[in-house]
């Protein structure tokens, strides 16, 4: 089988949903397995009715208004002249998220986050479903959460491979159009389970290994994958391939390539990953498999926007030592702080960070009490790949260099813009 999955750009309104059909209808979808996201923002609106449902004094009806709302007017727009068993089922998936809602007696904030939040891909899938049947696109609509099985770490669910392989195999079968839903399963109990970050990509590589596929290819609205962020690069080249160990490399470093946790189950079985533009999917787009690095052969470049150069000293100006450097990763571990970049000297150890939660000040203030501590904040780290001698001149162009770290495929420089 074919396993293709949609992000929710690509059916973020009725126009992208009719053009998910043009392209199956282009590129063929016979024994094939489509993985489908949350509509549009709907994972963010549902965050919002997870946020008030916390808070007493909050409208929680108002939130989930604007929910119901939005898909409704894309079932509109995409059935004009109705369609009841749609409109039906729209109805119950949203009675049963209110009486969850009417319930629920758990405090545990990830257990509800993921009883709510996985209504946006069953949401979408319906709406799918329906539309391609309409086009004379019969498919099976099947509950990812029947198929995929986990344990209770609500929000970061780890799959249990053995009873997910028997489900998915005993459930999909071949020589039919599937449309199931990325980012979810559910645990012993039944109870819904979300796979965390980028959870629906790798949604797709668990079906792709279960099911021993042919491929797996992500639709998206850019031709495939970059050699650099347009929005920091005005010349960018398509990458026609790169291998599994060069992708896991990039996201490594920030890319926006593919996640490794996704990775790793199609590397295992050496199942071909592409990126596709749904826009024209006709074009080759890039394929992530074995064999060579890259093609072509050119630097790669990453960019990480707001973080932080942290640079440590011991107060008495001895040297930084090994029971210094496991005192500070303790430290970053407990504040939640990500290291993206490590440099020490006899004296001094410096990291260049991501505080995504702001909890800096508070570690600064535990730092102090044993080193001198200097910072920079709102730094940007670029990471190059396969550099080469007149790659850092050009990201370097009217920016204050403040560290430099090279090895022999990669360099990585913190900037101040």
């Amino acid at each position: 089988m074919k396993i293709y999955k949609f992000g929710g750009a690509s059916i973020r309104d009725a126009v992208n949903v009719r053009n998910v059909g043009q392209v199956l209808q282009a590129v063929g979808y016979t024994d094939c397995l489509i993985v489908v996201s949350a509509m549009g923002k709907t994972t963010n609106a549902l965050e919002a009715v997870v946020a008030r449902y916390f808070s007493a004094d909050s409208n929680i009806e108002e939130a989930l208004e604007t929910v119901k709302d939005y898909h409704f007017q894309i079932a509109y727009d995409l059935f004009p002249n109705s369609k009841p068993g749609l409109f039906t089922e729209l109805h119950q998936l949203f009675e049963k998220l209110a009486n969850f809602l009417s319930v629920n007696k758990s405090p545990n904030y990830n257990f509800v986050y993921d009883q709510i939040v996985s209504y946006g891909e069953l949401l979408a899938t319906v709406i799918l479903h329906h539309y391609l049947e309409s086009c004379g696109m019969p498919n099976v609509w099947t509950d990812a959460r029947n198929l995929i099985k986990t344990d209770t770490t609500y929000r970061d669910a780890q799959v249990n491979w053995e009873l997910t392989q028997a489900q998915i195999g005993s459930e999909i079968r071949a020589n039919a159009l599937h449309i199931t839903q990325g980012f979810i399963g559910s645990d012993d109990n039944g109870f819904s389970t979300t796979l965390g970050r980028e959870g629906s990509d790798y949604s797709a590589a668990i079906f792709a290994y279960a099911l021993n596929a042919e491929s797996v290819t992500i639709w998206k609205d850019v031709p495939g994958v970059l050699n650099a962020d347009p929005r920091y690069f005005k010349e960018t080249t398509l990458l026609e391939h790169i291998s599994y160990q060069e992708a896991i490399e990039l996201a490594f470093y920030g890319a926006s390539v593919i996640h490794p946790k996704t990775l790793q189950p199609l590397q295992q079985k050496e199942i071909p990953l592409f990126v596709k533009s749904f826009i024209n999917p006709l074009l080759e787009g890039t394929k992530v498999s074995k064999g060579v690095a890259l093609k072509p052969q050119i630097p790669c470049y990453i960019v990480k926007k707001n973080q932080l150069l942290i640079s440590l000293s011991a107060l008495d100006f001895s040297f930084i030592m090994e029971e210094n450097i496991s005192e500070i990763f303790k430290l970053l571990h407990q504040y939640n702080i990500k290291v993206n970049v490590i440099q020490n000297s006899a004296i001094s150890f410096t990291v260049c960070v991501e505080d995504k939660f702001n909890h800096f000040e508070a570690m600064r203030t535990v730092l102090s009490k044993q080193f001198k501590v200097s910072y920079n904040e709102a730094v940007s780290l670029y990471t190059i790949r396969h550099f080469e001698s007149q790659s850092a001149d050009l990201v370097l162009q009217d920016k204050t260099l403040l560290l430099k770290q090279v090895n022999r495929e990669t360099i990585q420089m913190v900037i101040k813009e």
